[in-house]
């Protein structure tokens, strides 16, 4: 086996520092009690501040989250975004979309600009528009996440970003002798992403992994 080099040896401790660096203000802080409240995990601080750095690169106009928690995810969007963009959020759990809610009120965001959808993204997905959205972000169960890469060409434009979170399965994904359903999903999404001609990927480890994907 080939050892390690010292940078390899110090990945861990560049991570951690990387993940420590992002300085959260109230409106964030207190979507995390909520979503802790719920028994929700939301994205990590270096994930948000990460969405918060694509959705200002890519000023996108619509966007799709699907798996919207109480609204860490969908705040650090809505910072990147410019103000006549629309954010399209699914979400199974009616609790979990009032806090959301409340969240996005607190960041100062108008009710307008959030179109929020309580139900099954698998059963939601399909009857959104195709090539009607700019960006796609997936923070849902890992047994659907095939579906809803595939869904993703369709929703989005060429040109579009696929945003996931959590590709690594809370870094599982990295070892072969794990086959929990989740990581299984996991690996096969990533693979998806990478060997089809639809797809500019690249694998970020922010987080647990986030995979960010382009639509050629």
């Amino acid at each position: 086996m080939k050892a390690l080099s010292p940078h390899q040896t110090d990945k861990h401790a560049s991570w951690a520092f990387a993940e420590s660096r992002p300085a959260e203000d109230d409106v964030l802080l207190r979507a995390r009690e909520r979503s802790s409240d719920l028994g929700i995990v939301p994205v990590t601080e270096g994930t948000a501040a990460l969405l918060t750095v694509l959705a200002a690169t890519r000023s996108p106009s619509t966007l799709v989250e699907i798996g919207t928690g109480a609204g860490v995810s969908g705040i650090a969007l809505m910072r990147g975004l410019t103000r006549d963009a629309m954010l399209t959020t699914i979400d199974p759990d009616a609790e979990a979309l009032r806090a959301a809610r409340e969240g996005f009120a607190e960041g100062g965001f108008p009710a307008n600009r959030t179109r929020m959808i309580t139900g099954r993204a698998r059963t939601v997905v399909p009857r959104l528009n195709s090539k009607a959205y700019d960006l796609v972000f997936l923070d849902a169960d890992k047994a659907s996440l095939v579906f809803h890469v595939e869904q993703s060409a369709r929703l989005l434009r060429p040109g579009g970003l696929l945003i996931v979170n959590d590709a690594l399965d809370e870094d599982r994904v990295p070892k072969p002798a794990v086959r929990e359903a989740s990581t299984v999903a996991a690996r096969e999404a990533g693979k998806l992403l990478r060997d089809e001609e639809t797809w500019h990927s690249s694998l970020v480890p922010t987080g647990s992994g986030v995979l960010l994907a382009v639509r050629r």
